[in-house]
């Protein structure tokens, strides 16, 4: 009854939801494109080998599902591969990823309707969710259907179990669907087990981010970059995923520093691309010379500041710099992901809120590659510190690589529970 309750109001609220895509896509059109999708109606493949169905949500469920789809490809080739997201970076980066190998739509809007009219059309035998992407119908109708479900990076932080706990029925209904579940930590466990998740359909896998690989050719083409770019003799220092009100205290912050150290470069990437053209002239007001990554703008001694406004590089950017300012953190949104950081081998600095990431934030901070920082007081002393102590600043970048290699291994575990899955399917 509560699931059918949901579902009304869901429908109720279906126009509404449209409008706010309509107005969104004032600022980003892709949010009024291919709306048919997100209703269930799209042309199936050609394809009729068995489907495997990964969801992930948005740029960073996308970027981290990114290892698994590969390993998926690889091993299991009977198999055809659908990929689908609810955001437009999302879609666009499984495009940029992944090209023709995979079928990508969005995913249907949780309506019985869509939902029946996504399974009918895609016919997976197993869904792969990533992290916490749980939806009362997604999950009944794609069980009624015979599909299998694997929630795999599962996280769940405090704030986010007692959200659940308020709804508790639906809850303990909706993981009563997993066949498995690999959660990212101890803490991510008990709290799905608090919840009502079944122990023997429990797995503690780590993260998948941890399982994050830099190949020689990322390499060289990041050291090209920096060449190009001249930065050899220049401190760089990258703010990454930034939030509105986050921009205000990057800005701030450079330009106390630079007061002593004027040759510094900025590298700034806002998380969102509907606002690349306010931070722009956020920066640009500022008195900055800025040069805008999409427009591949040259980089040379009088610039001041790169505006990261493309997709699907921030990645490999952080190779350019010397320091990493993890965004998110500076205001209650629970941060982003450091570990893309930390593969190259860098110090990394955050604010309070990491919460979202509390597993992994701890681990990196108890080994000495990260730091919370509270305001910009704190991080100008960071930058000074890190920027003039090559020793401490190669020390953290070491212990930031030695989690990343302690804590791999979610990869295998997951694609294990495919692979036991499928099998005790046939």
């Amino acid at each position: 009854m509560v699931r059918i309750a949901y579902s009304a109001l869901f429908i109720v609220l279906l126009p509404f939801i449209v409008l706010r895509m309509l107005l969104r896509s004032r600022r980003a059109p892709a949010y009024r494109q291919r709306l048919l999708e997100r209703f269930g109606f799209f042309s199936p493949p050609e394809d009729v080998r068995p489907c495997l169905w990964v969801h992930a949500v948005s740029l960073g469920e996308t970027l981290a599902a990114r290892p698994l789809v590969e390993r998926l490809l690889k091993e299991f080739p009977q198999y055809r591969l659908l990929v689908t997201t609810t955001t437009p970076t999302g879609s666009a980066q499984v495009r940029r990823l992944f090209g023709d190998r995979v079928f990508h739509v969005y995913a249907p809007w949780d309506t019985p309707g869509a939902v029946k009219r996504f399974l009918k059309r895609a016919q997976p035998e197993l869904l792969i969710l990533m992290e916490t992407e749980l939806w009362p119908n997604l999950l009944h109708y794609s069980k009624c259907a015979d599909c299998q479900i694997l929630l795999a990076n599962g996280r769940l932080s405090a704030r986010s179990a007692a959200g659940y706990a308020r709804v508790a029925l639906t809850t303990r209904e909706m993981l009563d669907t997993l066949d498995w579940l690999g959660a990212q930590s101890s803490a991510d466990a008990d709290r799905f087990l608090q919840l009502g998740m079944d122990s023997a359909r429990m797995n503690v896998t780590g993260s998948i981010k941890f399982d994050v690989h830099l190949d020689d050719e990322i390499r060289q083409a990041v050291r090209e970059l920096r060449e190009q770019w001249a930065v050899s003799q220049r401190p760089v220092i990258i703010f990454a995923s930034t939030h509105e009100g986050e921009e205000q205290l990057a800005l701030s912050s450079f330009a106390a520093f630079r007061a002593q150290h004027a040759n510094a470069l900025l590298l700034l990437a806002p998380r969102h691309p509907e606002r690349f053209d306010a931070v722009f002239e956020l920066c640009a007001s500022a008195g900055l010379r800025v040069s805008r990554r999409s427009q591949l703008a040259p980089v040379d001694a009088n610039t001041d500041l790169v505006l990261l406004d493309s997709l699907g590089e921030l990645s490999q950017l952080f190779g350019a710099a010397d320091i990493a300012v993890i965004g998110g953190s500076f205001i209650p949104r629970g941060g982003h992901n450091p570990l893309e950081a930390a593969a190259w081998g860098m110090p990394i600095l955050c604010g309070p809120s990491m919460f979202n990431f509390e597993d992994i934030t701890s681990r990196l901070r108890e080994a000495g590659a990260l730091q919370h920082c509270a305001d910009e007081g704190q991080l100008l002393a960071q930058f000074e510190l890190l920027l003039g102590d090559e020793n401490e600043n190669r020390r953290r970048g070491t212990a930031a690589l030695t989690v990343l290699e302690n804590n791999r291994g979610a990869l295998d575990a997951l694609v294990n529970g495919v692979g036991a899955l499928l099998t005790a399917h046939r």
